[in-house]
């Protein structure tokens, strides 16, 4: 991409700032909710864009780990989700339950960053939260 065109994360995170701080103080009611929507939307994909490729390969990694082969990810997590339900993976495996940990943590900083710790998955548990 040329040194004069910006990424698509930052025109994305551009819109998403002009519509927080420009528009939406300009607005009431419903048009109010739906920018405020939208510009969350905004930032969702601009944390999409910004960290899946990372989480993709990770998790491909720990999948291929647990199934003791490569293959893609979709496949590879159908494969988990057979041997979980048909008993031939145990759900004790800490592997797996690191995988899982990993996994969710990994999503929640793209949907819902502020509820993703951001250490290990289980430095940081809310009171009362089971291992």
């Amino acid at each position: 991409m040329s040194a004069f065109v910006p990424d698509a994360a930052t025109l994305l995170q551009a819109a998403a700032d002009y519509l927080e701080a420009e528009l939406l103080p300009t607005l009431a009611g419903y048009h109010r909710f739906q920018t405020r929507i939208s510009a969350n939307v905004l930032r969702t994909v601009v944390r999409e864009l910004q960290l899946r490729p990372a989480q993709h390969a990770a998790e491909r990694e720990r999948l291929a780990a647990l199934l003791g082969h490569d293959g893609e990810p979709a496949a590879l997590q159908a494969e988990l989700a057979t041997a979980i339900g048909d008993g031939h993976q145990p759900l004790d495996d800490p592997a797996l339950i690191d995988h899982l940990r990993r996994t969710l943590r990994e999503a929640l900083a793209i949907n819902h960053p502020n509820w993703a710790a951001p250490d290990e998955p289980t430095a940081s548990k809310p009171p009362g939260a089971r291992a």
